[in-house]
């Protein structure tokens, strides 16, 4: 693999452990700020409304920006939100600082997987896209507990000064590794949004609000589960996380490969195996070690949804892919907040702190069905999972098998 995509992974890295680590620091902040921590929840809400908002928005402002220029400003706007929330002497410019760092978020990973998918032959490159992905599933493993501890041991600032610092050593990765990727021929902000009109596109989007939302119906409430329910200490709540984590990058190494192999196949399977392992993590989660497998098993079918999802929008916007694989980003944060609410509205109806799991196996079940139908519907010429790399050329479709 070339070495730009480790340049695209370790911003992966410092993107997700800004998104997820806040949520092991609101007593922190909470205390520091003179807030509660129901209050500073809104920092991770915050967050993910950065994403929804910016990464249609920067996507198309940046249609005609050259895609490595585009990466670095990206990744500069990243790193001045997490200086800033560093920095932040009040709860309202946190608050502020978090739009703001979630803002390049999902244009990032949008125009990072065109840019991953160039780098490659066409057979291996839902791989590529999987591969940047990495970045994000380590930093559940790695940075989000190591920034937690930090922050808890050092105070949450120290937590996003470091992120700042991963933000500075990821443009310098960027800006050295990532080659020149030629813009298409037929780019342009007009141009990107009728291919973000097209209807497969469309249902793929809402194939990732739906499916993806069953993965944080039950993520969101996972620490209660295994202390309320399993009986797991407080303390080991991280090993827990980690494991989730582990999963995820388990489930982005296999996707990678299937995805390039069969794109449709390995999303119906992936979103069935997801509602699968949601009923039956609701009966395992009462014994330790079944939790345990279970939770590591939800993180790697929960994580295989993503790269074929990534890969169908942008196959299917055809020759401007890069604002539909932005808005994906969109779509996942909002399946994020979405599931995590539907999960609450679950236990605080007095259905009990498992309830979140069979709410999450109808969603996953409600997302397996539009991707169903998209199938159906899908009547065009020969579907192709892979977009085509070339100097001068578009991104053209290759058959699934």
């Amino acid at each position: 693999m070339p070495l730009a995509l480790l340049a695209l992974a370790i911003s992966a890295f410092g993107i997700g452990t800004t998104e997820f680590v806040m949520m092991g620091l609101l007593p922190n902040v909470a205390d520091d700020l003179g807030t509660s921590v129901p209050t500073a929840g809104y920092l991770v809400s915050a967050y993910a409304i950065g994403v929804v908002i910016g990464a249609p928005l920067l996507t198309a402002l940046g249609a005609r920006i050259p895609r490595k220029r585009m990466l670095v400003l990206l990744m500069g706007l990243f790193t001045v939100g997490n200086l800033a929330s560093a920095l932040a002497p009040s709860f309202g410019l946190l608050l502020a600082g978090r739009v703001l760092a979630g803002l390049p978020h999902g244009a990032f990973f949008g125009v990072g997987a065109v840019v991953a998918s160039r780098l490659v032959s066409e057979e291996r490159q839902a791989r590529a896209v999987a591969t940047m992905f990495l970045g994000l599933t380590i930093a559940n493993i790695v940075g989000v507990p190591v920034g937690t501890a930090l922050g808890q041991g050092l105070g949450w600032r120290a937590t996003f000064l470091v992120v700042t610092g991963i933000g500075v050593l990821a443009m310098a990765s960027l800006a050295r590794l990532v080659p020149q990727v030629p813009q298409d021929q037929h780019g342009g902000l007009a141009h990107e949004l009728r291919a973000l009109g097209n209807r497969q596109v469309l249902l793929g989007l809402l194939t990732a609000v739906f499916g993806f939302a069953g993965v944080f119906a039950v993520y969101s409430y996972l620490a209660s589960m295994v202390t309320e329910v399993t009986g797991f200490a407080e303390s080991s709540v991280t090993i827990v996380l980690a494991l989730f984590g582990i999963g995820m990058t388990l489930g982005a190494l296999v996707a990678g490969p299937l995805t390039d192999r069969a794109l449709r196949p390995t999303l119906y399977g992936s979103l069935t195996a997801l509602a699968v392992m949601l009923v039956v993590f609701n009966f395992t989660v009462h014994i330790k070690w079944a939790a345990l497998v279970s939770v590591v098993l939800l993180g790697a079918v929960g994580f295989m949804t993503t790269t074929p999802l990534q890969m169908l929008v942008m196959n299917k916007a055809k020759h401007a892919p890069t604002l539909a694989s932005a808005s994906n980003h969109s779509a996942f944060n909002l399946a994020n907040a979405g599931g995590a609410w539907v999960g609450g509205v679950a236990i605080s109806a007095g259905w009990g702190w498992t309830s979140p799991t069979l709410v999450g196996a109808v969603l996953a079940v409600v997302g397996l069905a539009i991707a169903a139908t998209a199938g159906l519907l899908d009547r065009g010429p020969s579907e192709k999972s892979r977009i085509v790399a070339g100097s001068d050329s578009v991104p053209t479709l290759s058959e699934v098998r």
